[in-house]
């Protein structure tokens, strides 16, 4: 039997619910095709660490601010990857920018999860509440959440998987954002995650 998993790498820069899906996930066998053996957070005081840390998986922090530059700070995520040798990038509620020239090294093996049905609310300043603001603003129907690759466009990269979720009369930005989160994201991407760490151990053999 193939014993062999695909190491993942979470990104997170807050609370880390979308870590905790994932642990949770990997806890119950969803993910069984990849292992979490490194969290990388763009913030020293992010509650994700809290999370990594009572699931016994280490964690880096890396601040652009305290790394001066761009550059600087890609190269110092590049050097944790490279320590733990990993195969796959999960960015789980990651508020910072990656550069093209740090997502061209990685084609196919960063997944990103969006708050809305891309291609609708999505792009450059679509984050957070904003995304679920601007749903309420236009008065769809429907929204939900998106994982996708990351390539060098903000939200361009291959769709993986998608789940609709109906808003309601009454939604505000934040409960339509936990609905959101609750009926989709933290469904979605345990999902993706298995199925391209399934894909990763596959093509290793």
């Amino acid at each position: 039997m193939n014993e062999k998993k695909a190491r993942i790498a979470v990104f997170v820069s807050g609370g880390g619910t979308n870590l905790q899906a994932l642990l949770d996930a990997q806890q119950s066998g969803i993910i069984h095709s990849g292992e979490i053996v490194l969290v990388v957070s763009s913030n020293p005081t992010a509650y994700a660490i809290e999370r990594a840390k009572n699931h016994g998986v280490p964690s880096v922090v890396v601040s652009r601010k305290a790394c001066g530059s761009q550059e600087a700070y890609e190269a110092g995520i590049r050097a944790a990857l490279e320590e733990y040798r990993i195969d796959l990038i999960v960015l789980a509620g990651f508020m910072s920018i990656l550069s093209a020239d740090f997502t061209s090294r990685y084609p196919e093996r960063i997944l990103n999860v969006h708050p809305s049905l891309i291609p609708s609310f999505c792009g450059k300043g679509f984050y957070g509440l904003r995304v679920h603001e601007a749903a309420l603003a236009y008065g769809v129907k429907v929204t939900g959440a998106t994982v996708h690759f990351v390539n060098e466009i903000p939200d361009g990269g291959r769709i993986v998987l998608q789940k609709a979720v109906d808003i309601l009369p009454g939604d505000t930005p934040e409960v339509l954002q936990r609905r959101v989160m609750e009926q989709a994201e933290w469904h979605l991407l345990p999902a993706a995650t298995e199925m391209v760490s399934a894909q990763i151990v596959a093509a290793s053999v």
